[in-house]
């Protein structure tokens, strides 16, 4: 399959997943004060569930600051596909929900027991960190409101079920906070996720070409830093260089949006002919290039230099007319990963120069 960008919905999925590893300190301040307040609590009271409710808790915590930690690099990185994204973002969920619903279940005992000074600690601590998720995991609304409801529910109705007025206004109040969270958190997200729209859209369209819709010179050399220059892994990278021959004269004779058509076309069997993973480019004119990642031997190379050759080759069906052109081909390797895209660039295109100097429909591979 050829190389496509995703789909945007996608890429803004991946943005606000992205967003869940952006911030740690939040979460180390929390288990910070859940342990000091869990210790208050266990050295007043020795109360068996509200020591396992304080043990599963940090126990969760921990592992959301581990989780965080190991997948942060990875969340950031410019290759995170949405499958991978996905699971990522369940594991967060899942060590996320249970710290909730252990904070929760703590919060409650406490609030069953004739200890004021730790009811207003732990009312406090519950209210924190539902600012907290509202703030590190809004842009997640399926991860943040369920996480504020497991926190501060239990903490709602303990609280109601007492019938004391104060503590009934404090349920009240805390059922209104956290209706009010879950509002802010959805607007929040509608709004951001319309902004990162916005922004991408923009930034894709700048790194298309407006002929051909592939990408253009600044996208070309976006993929070669993340792709070769940047990543880690093994295999050399081989940039094809194509010259369309006979180009001229379908523009002369059938007019330029004759031309143009033609040049969409070839964009895209170029592209078909890619596979996952590498990149087709349009340069400027009739000019393009190939980036192929991940050779083991040079014969790959020749091998996909032959199939872009056959596949221009054949004819083109333009409106009602058959048009026939061909291409010369320039091909450089390397496994250099120090070489910059425009250096390999004029290597394939010194290599391109012979080829064409040999004649229509013919492959050349740069030798030093």
């Amino acid at each position: 399959m050829p190389h496509r960008a995703p789909q945007l919905k996608d890429v803004v999925y991946i943005e606000l997943v992205r967003s869940l590893f952006a911030l740690r300190l939040p979460a180390m301040i929390m288990t910070a004060a859940f342990a000091i307040c869990a210790t208050l609590a266990l050295s007043r009271h020795h109360d068996t569930v509200l020591f396992a409710a304080a043990v599963l808790a940090m126990i969760a915590s921990v592992a959301r600051l581990t989780i965080t930690q190991m997948h942060r690099r990875e969340a950031q990185s410019e290759r995170l596909h949405p499958a991978r994204a996905r699971r990522i973002e369940r594991h967060f969920a899942i060590a996320y929900l249970a710290y909730a619903l252990c904070l929760g279940l703590f919060t409650a005992r406490v609030l069953r027991m004739p200890d004021v000074e730790l009811h207003m600690l732990l009312v406090a601590l519950t209210v924190g960190y539902c600012a907290g998720a509202a703030a590190s995991a809004g842009l997640r609304p399926a991860i943040a409101i369920p996480s504020m409801t497991l926190a501060v529910l239990p903490a709602i109705i303990t609280a109601l079920v007492t019938l004391e007025p104060i503590y009934v206004a404090m349920g009240a109040i805390l059922a209104a906070l956290l209706i009010g969270g879950a509002h802010t958190v959805r607007q929040r997200n509608r709004g951001t996720m319309a902004e990162i729209g916005s922004r991408l859209t923009f930034a894709s369209l700048a790194r298309l070409d407006g002929l051909t819709a592939i990408p253009n010179r600044l996208a070309l050399r976006e993929w070669f830093e993340a792709n070769f220059t940047l990543a880690e892994g093994t295999g050399a990278i081989a940039v094809h260089y194509i010259d369309l021959d006979r180009f001229k004269p379908v523009n002369d004779r059938h007019g330029h949006p004759a031309g143009d058509a033609l040049l969409s076309a070839v964009a895209a069997r170029l592209s078909q002919n890619l596979r996952p993973g590498d990149i087709a480019a349009r340069l400027g004119g009739d000019e393009f290039a190939v980036l192929q990642l991940g050779l083991n031997r040079p014969d790959d190379a020749e091998l996909l230099a032959a199939r872009l050759m056959a596949t221009i080759t054949r004819p083109f069906a333009i409106d009602d007319l058959q048009l026939e052109i061909s291409a010369c081909i320039g091909t450089a390797i390397t496994a250099d990963r120090s070489r910059d895209l425009e250096q390999l660039l004029m290597d394939a295109d010194a290599a391109l120069y012979r080829a064409k100097r040999r004649g229509h429909g013919t492959v050349e591979r740069y030798a030093a």
